[in-house]
């Protein structure tokens, strides 16, 4: 373990010790308001069809609107485009609080969640490329670029641990409102902060020459395959997730929800700094089939469950496997081209940060 502690301090030291903070705290709102946004619409309205209507439609509004702002954030740098993003956010969120204690009807309740799915502003994703690019630029060997992907991958994994949590004691304690509240608070302070700290221009837009026109190639079969295996993935934790919350509401526990899925997400962050130690000769394809197949097998008992103590105890198996998947190590999501702030950037469309 010392040998990954000197690891990740070296990871932190790429861009400092404020990066991760704000960045963790600029992704966590990302992490309360798909589980806020069920447990809040079905405490207003009495209806969970209607709660998953609406975490629904923010959840496919991000996932429509996700890629658009990773290549807004290539084209245009991530200071501005993260900047209107975060505050866009924060913005929708606020107002589905409002719509949802309000109780509006159901269409514009789901119209203002896919809003606020849409406008999320991807601080994870592009915190990843943002430490490669800062990784690239030291020199670092690809041993450190694969801590500094897991190292943003469980920042993602303890979102998901403290955001279910928050949303759980808000509802326990006061109102699910409360720590929607709180993620819109966050997206607009700490996604700014993030926006403006100072590594932003670590990443510069890739300008081609004037004149030219960029080639269009042709996608492998196998990224169509992983971005399928991906969807299904997603629909997965979202099942997950909604079904938690129909299954803690059914056993009288509504509030248990966020605690569960927190149990989920502690369990998995442990699994996800472990990865570090994993032996070099031990690749990505090997990990995606021992991660897939476990997660279909470690899933199964989910429907089974009938009491909260055994729904604890699936979750946290589960998590092992859903932290065990590569996802942390695979290649970010965008394409900025990692330049020094006092170079020219470069107009290749092929580089991969």
């Amino acid at each position: 373990m010392t040998a990954a502690y000197a690891t990740y301090r070296r990871v932190i030291a790429l861009g400092g010790p404020l990066l991760p903070v704000v960045s963790f705290l600029g992704r966590l709102p990302t992490a309360m308001c798909q589980l806020g946004s069920l447990l809040l619409v079905a405490e207003t309205s009495g209806s969970l069809t209607t709660a998953g209507l609406v975490g629904g439609a923010l959840a496919a509004g991000q996932t429509a609107a996700g890629p658009l702002t990773g290549r807004l954030a290539d084209r245009h740098g991530q200071r501005p485009v993260v900047l209107a993003a975060c505050w866009l956010n924060a913005l929708a969120v606020a107002a589905l609080v409002a719509g949802s204690l309000a109780r509006i009807a159901t269409p514009p309740l789901a119209a203002i969640g896919l809003l606020a799915g849409a406008s999320v502003p991807q601080i994870g994703p592009l915190a990843r490329t943002r430490t490669v690019a800062l990784a690239r630029r030291a020199g670092a060997d690809e041993r450190l670029v694969g801590a500094a992907l897991s190292f943003e991958g469980t920042l993602d994994e303890v979102s998901f641990v403290l955001g279910p949590a928050l949303v759980g004691l808000a509802a326990t304690l006061a109102h699910p409102a409360v720590a929607l509240a709180l993620a819109a608070v966050l997206l607009a302070g700490c996604g700014s902060a993030f926006a403006l700290h100072r590594t932003a221009t670590a990443l510069r837009p890739a300008k081609a020459p004037a004149g030219a026109r960029r080639a269009r190639t042709r996608l492998p079969g196998g990224v169509w395959a992983m971005r399928a295996s991906m969807a299904l993935q997603g629909a997965m934790f979202g099942a997950c997730q909604a079904g938690i919350t129909a299954l803690t509401a059914h056993l009288g526990r509504p509030a248990q929800a966020g605690l569960v899925y927190a149990a989920m997400g502690v369990m998995s962050a442990v699994a996800g700094l472990s990865l570090a130690l994993v032996p070099a000769r031990i690749g990505l394809p090997a990990r995606w089939r021992a991660a897939g197949v476990a997660l279909v097998a470690l899933s199964a008992p989910l429907l089974w469950v009938r009491t909260l103590g055994a729904l604890y105890l699936v979750v946290v198996i589960l998590a092992v496997a859903a932290a065990t998947r590569p996802t942390a190590a695979a290649r970010p999501v965008t394409r900025a081209v990692a330049a020094p702030a006092d170079s020219a950037p470069s107009a290749s469309a092929d580089h991969r940060p």
